[in-house]
């Protein structure tokens, strides 16, 4: 007879859940500069107001923008704090989930600026709550975006529509 396997907490202790030494000061130092300058990109080529820009960042003085701005542009060394890096990890995957959903930027741009009618949207357009001001709204649409990446919410495209199920004899588990 097998004997039960112990529980974790009889034989360790529970693993951390989050590294905290991601949220160290040269953790954030050596991520700020490339993730502003790809946010920058970003907010191009969705050609984002100033005003937008800074919604998005949580809304620092023009002065602390421009400034990050400008040593982002030249290589410096600067330190954002983590609500600002959250939020540009937030449009990152905003961005890169409208990659891979959307065959063309033009067709991912447009669905970020047409109302939506999905309950999160409330028949406003994604880039509405991505702008609001809130990291709570910008994740809301980042989390939308990953679920239609996993298969949820969205419209079947092309693709799907020409996707045979597979039968139940091409299943094999080994």
């Amino acid at each position: 007879m097998r004997k039960p396997k112990p529980r974790p907490s009889e034989t360790e202790t529970a693993p951390q859940r989050l590294d905290q030494s991601r949220f160290a000061p040269a953790n954030r130092r050596r991520l700020s500069a490339p993730g502003l300058r790809t946010f920058l990109a970003i907010a191009d080529l969705w050609g984002l107001t100033e005003e937008q820009r800074l919604l998005i960042l949580g809304y620092p003085s023009r002065s602390t923008y421009h400034n990050w701005c400008k040593q982002a542009r030249e290589h410096g060394e600067f330190t954002l704090d983590v609500d600002v890096l959250t939020r540009i990890s937030a449009v990152l995957g905003i961005h890169q989930g409208l990659g891979i959903l959307f065959p063309t930027e033009r067709l991912g741009l447009e669905w970020l600026r047409t109302p939506h009618r999905a309950l999160v949207f409330g028949g406003r357009p994604p880039l509405d709550l991505v702008t609001s001001g809130t990291q709570d709204e910008l994740l809301s649409v980042r989390r939308f975006l990953d679920g239609a990446r996993g298969g949820l919410y969205m419209q079947p495209n092309r693709i799907d529509e020409a996707f045979t199920p597979y039968d139940d004899a091409e299943i094999v588990f080994r």
